[in-house]
């Protein structure tokens, strides 16, 4: 029989990314692009069985922070690892683009403070082969991966590289530098960035604690880098604030995606200082949207979680003096101090010293915090947290903590829902996450490399929202590969994507769906300069398939690049556009 096609997948059940039914048919692929869904004549060059399994779309992680793995590696993990088949970096007003050499120390402490990437690690990995944002453009696209990779211009970069010095001190920029800025806005739009991000957060900061540039800037400054997007007429605007006063804020961002016409998304997070300000912005969002305004929120579909242990950036006994008189030391030799009953009574009899104000209020906060189990559990009850088992225990929560991370030779972790948790629930993800002008986002793969890892975000909302949750409502499968393929998609202008249909791109996961697991996070020394990184992997993706090509197969790479950087937005399939 004639090979009529490059690849063939046969027997699956297709959820495709519209939102409908799951139903059974074969996908046959020919140059990079689905051909054929229903039932596939002809053979394949090579063919897959997917014979009780998903075949979905590639899912798209539209919030990701790899500007600089991007550089010096090939393989975007750990979200290729979770089906994800295109990645937007450059978020958060943070990046390494536009850089004049002189600021290259500054925008790598500002990236190691905001996304806690260590400073030798970019030093060593980032060749800086570039100055303007185009020239980092055209140093990516001479590049392959194992996914698509976007780009964002982001602000903190553009700001400095105008500004200078004004600029890293967050001095007010004048019509002048609005001007400069809008139109290397608009030269980066134009070259393919996606868009332009920005922070208006406290929570960033650079390594040596200083605020990031653009938290205080002005609304004609963030009004005019959005007139420069307008001026090339593509590019989204992305924003996470602190929304201190949520009613201004919100409006200032309605106002900008009113001047401009560009569409802007927002991080949206339960905050425990403000547990139902949520609710506002959703509402205040909805209204915005039945205006004819294109905004959404960025929303997780778990806690931001962060991870204490051994090997990773804080732990519950960092502060300690004990502690840090071996802080540097290998970690068996630490796991044997600190199995030793001497040295575990001295440690417990300290207070911390200088203990910085995070690490006083969350690295010991036993009441919110919970053990890190072989099988990650993200929606875990009151009566799981550290201070509730000890006490059921009759024990110290300080000696259940170290017990537990002195387990697997000194690797394991102890997990603090730092937000969306408030409630002691996910209930505030289920309201975000079914909110018609909200899609998945937040997962900021490659950043926080040693005290969070959400990169996994794909594989858990589709376990746990359509599969395993207990404690309350689920979601449809349908509804939950929409979000994170078609709609993630749209959001950052990629309509050639996310959807199993001729003409699309064939990018899609084959899945064992019922063995679908989220494995623990581990710690891996793979980083430039043998840095530490916090990764997670999973079991049930039987393939991942990228332009065609399958990428991994059960979890491992095929060794197959056809990744590329992607120029700018990219148009649905002709045929169907004029529909």
């Amino acid at each position: 029989m004639e090979r009529a096609w490059d690849l063939v997948i046969r027997n699956g059940r297709v959820v495709d990314g519209s939102g409908g039914e799951p139903y059974a048919a074969d996908v046959a692929i020919k140059d990079g692009l689905i051909a054929q869904v229903g039932e596939v004549r002809g053979r394949g060059v090579e063919e897959i069985d997917a014979g009780g399994k998903l075949v979905t779309p590639g899912f798209v992680d539209i919030h990701t922070h790899y500007d600089g793995q991007a550089t010096w590696d090939s393989h975007m993990q750990p979200s290729a690892w979770h089906g994800v088949t295109t990645v937007v970096m450059g978020n958060c007003g943070v990046g390494f683009a536009p850089c004049k050499p002189a600021d290259h120390d500054r925008l790598i402490r500002l990236m190691e403070g905001v996304e806690d990437i260590p400073f030798p690690v970019l030093t060593e990995g980032l060749p800086w082969t570039w100055e303007s944002y185009p020239d980092y453009l055209d140093s990516l696209a001479g590049r392959r991966f194992d996914v698509d990779i976007g780009s964002q211009l982001p602000h903190a970069a553009l700001r400095v590289y105008v500004m200078g010095e004004r600029g890293a001190n967050r001095e007010d920029a004048t019509d002048a530098d609005i001007a400069a800025m809008a139109a290397l806005a608009q030269k980066a739009v134009e070259a393919g960035a996606l868009g332009f991000s920005t922070s208006r957060t406290l929570n960033h900061r650079t390594s040596d604690g200083q605020p990031t540039p653009t938290l205080t800037a002005s609304e004609a400054e963030l009004t005019g880098i959005a007139m420069g997007l307008a001026a090339a007429g593509k590019g989204a605007l992305q924003f996470v604030s602190d929304f201190n006063d949520p009613a201004e804020e919100f409006a200032m961002l309605r106002r900008i995606v009113e001047r401009s016409g560009r569409p802007l998304s927002f991080s949206l997070v339960q905050n425990p200082r403000q547990p139902r300000q949520y609710e506002f912005l959703l509402d205040r969002l909805r209204e915005a949207n039945a205006a004819g305004l294109q905004m959404r929120a960025q929303v997780a579909g778990r806690p931001v979680g962060i991870l204490f242990g051994l090997e990773l950036t804080l732990n519950p006994f960092t502060s300690r003096p004990s502690y840090q008189a071996i802080a540097k030391q290998p970690l068996a030799l630490r796991v044997a101090k600190l199995s030793d009953p001497a040295f575990r009574a001295q440690l417990f009899a300290q207070g911390a010293a200088a203990d910085p104000a995070f690490a006083a209020n969350m690295t010991r906060n036993w009441g919110i915090m919970f053990l890190m189990g072989e099988e990650p559990d993200y929606e875990q009850t009151p009566d799981r947290t550290i201070a509730a088992m000890a006490a059921a225990q009759g024990v110290a929560p300080e000696e259940l903590a170290l017990d537990h991370m002195l387990s697997n030779g000194g690797r394991g972790m102890l997990y603090l829902p730092f937000l969306n948790y408030a409630d002691g629930s996910l209930d505030p993800s289920f309201e975000m996450l079914i909110h018609p002008d909200t899609v998945p986002g937040l997962s900021d793969g490659g950043a926080h490399v040693g005290m969070i890892c959400d990169g996994s975000f794909p594989t858990s909302n589709l376990t746990h929202w359509t599969r395993d949750r207990t404690r309350g409502p689920r979601l449809s499968l349908s509804a939950m590969i929409k979000m994170q393929t078609r709609d993630t998609a749209e959001a950052v202008g990629l309509f050639d994507r996310g959807l199993i249909a001729p003409g699309y791109r064939a990018d899609l996961n084959i899945i064992d769906y019922e063995n679908l697991t989220l494995r623990s996070p581990s710690v891996a020394y793979d980083l430039p300069a043998g840095g530490r990184r916090l990764i997670q992997r999973a079991d049930g993706y039987a393939a991942t398939i990228v332009a065609g090509e399958v990428t991994y197969r059960d979890g491992e790479p095929t060794g197959a690049l056809p990744g590329r950087l992607l120029r700018g937005s990219q148009m649905a399939p002709a045929a169907l556009a004029a529909e």
